[in-house]
């Protein structure tokens, strides 16, 4: 499933909702679509303050893992950073490589609601069953 999100930060509200929805249509238990829609934000947060519109949103679900996507036309690829526990961002990486236990990227990629854009897709992936944590 792939969407076009709105090139602003209305983008990351729209994001959680879209995922929070087909996860759970799905019947992906609760704390998977909780951490799947928190990592999601912090993926489309990063996204659009870093990144370049336009913003996608591309979700794959098969019976092994969920994985997801966001894809924007920035250069700049995210960077797993430490952060001063006073700082008040920087986390978003982090709290991605943790809750998707290292499953988790950033390649380059076209677009497929934008055809001939290429970009690059900041992704993870959970599996559909608890194996981690």
């Amino acid at each position: 499933m792939v969407w076009r999100l709105r090139d602003d930060a209305r983008a990351v509200g729209d994001a959680r909702d879209l995922v929070r929805r087909v996860l759970l249509m799905v019947g992906l238990r609760r704390n998977l679509v909780d951490d799947a829609v928190l990592m999601v934000s912090e993926l489309v947060t990063n996204a659009v303050l870093y990144g370049d519109a336009p913003y996608e949103l591309v979700v794959r679900v098969d019976p092994v893992e969920v994985v997801c996507m966001v894809v924007d036309a920035g250069a700049v690829r995210p960077m797993l950073r430490s952060t001063d526990t006073q700082a008040e961002n920087g986390r978003g990486l982090l709290i991605v490589a943790e809750l998707s236990a290292g499953l988790y990227g950033c390649i380059p990629q076209g677009f497929a609601t934008c055809p001939g854009l290429a970009g690059k897709a900041t992704w993870f992936a959970l599996p559909r069953t608890e194996v981690r944590r």
